[in-house]
C-alpha cells in the first residue's frame, strides 16, 4: 500500500468517526474505501492539452459541414463524446475547431475550415471537414480544438492521425518527433468508409472535461 493510499485510508476513517461520511450497517470503513477507489480507478483521465497555435479565430460559424464545393481534399467525419473525468455529460459546451485547407493553409481573413459547434443538450459532436494538408511548420496534419463549457476548465487540445506519413507508420514510436506533438493520445486510428460512391475518411476524439 502507497503513502497516498494510507492518507486516504486514514481520511476516510477520520470521516466517518466525525460523522462526516455515514457508512450504512452493512458498509465498513473498508468497503467505503474499496468503493471509493473503485469509483477513481473508473474516473477518465481528462483529454491532453496541446498548444493553440497562431491561427485562431473568434466568432466562427456553427457549422456541422466544414467542406467547400469545387476544393479538393478527402472527406473526413469527425465525431466524439463530450463528457467530464466521471463519464457524465456536459451541457452546454461550444467546440471551436479549424484547421489548414487541403494544401496546408489557413484562412486568416474568412472561415473556411472553420467551425464552432454549439453542443446544447446530449454528449456527442460531430463535423464533416476534409483531411487537412501539410505545412513546414507543423510537418503532421492536425485539427486545432478549443471547447469551453459552464462548470468546466477550458481545453485547448489537437486532433493528429495515425495514418499520417510523418508518424512514418508507428505513432507509438514517433509521435514525438521533431517536438510537433506532445500526447501520443491525441494520434487518433482513421477509418476508411466506403458508404457512397466516394470513399472517406472517419476519426473518433473524445473530448474529456475537467470540472472547474
Amino acid at each position: 500500500m502507497t503513502r497516498l493510499d494510507l492518507l486516504r485510508r486514514e481520511f476516510l476513517e477520520k470521516c466517518i468517526v466525525r460523522g462526516g461520511l455515514v457508512a450504512g450497517a452493512s458498509m465498513s470503513s473498508n468497503s467505503l474505501l474499496a468503493y471509493w477507489q473503485h469509483a477513481e480507478a473508473a474516473a477518465r483521465k481528462p483529454t491532453a492539452p496541446e498548444v493553440l497555435g497562431p491561427f485562431f479565430k473568434k466568432g466562427a460559424p456553427n457549422s456541422k459541414d466544414m467542406r467547400i464545393a469545387g476544393e479538393p481534399g478527402m472527406t473526413l467525419r469527425v465525431s466524439g463524446k463530450i463528457i467530464d473525468v466521471r463519464g457524465n455529460a456536459v451541457p452546454g459546451a461550444r467546440v471551436d475547431m479549424w484547421h489548414a485547407d487541403h494544401k496546408g493553409i489557413y484562412d486568416v481573413h474568412g472561415y473556411r475550415y472553420r467551425t464552432k459547434l454549439a453542443i446544447d443538450s446530449g454528449t456527442a459532436y460531430e463535423t464533416l471537414t476534409i483531411m487537412p494538408g501539410h505545412y513546414p511548420d507543423r510537418p503532421a496534419q492536425h485539427i486545432h480544438y478549443l471547447i469551453t463549457a459552464p462548470g468546466c476548465k477550458p481545453l485547448v487540445t489537437q486532433l493528429y492521425f495515425a495514418t499520417d506519413p510523418f508518424f512514418e507508420g508507428d505513432p507509438d514510436k514517433n509521435f514525438g518527433r521533431r517536438g510537433v506533438v506532445s500526447n501520443r493520445e491525441c494520434v487518433r486510428p482513421v477509418t476508411l468508409l466506403d458508404e457512397s460512391a466516394k470513399p472517406h475518411a472517419a476519426v473518433t476524439f473524445d473530448l474529456i472535461l475537467e470540472r472547474a
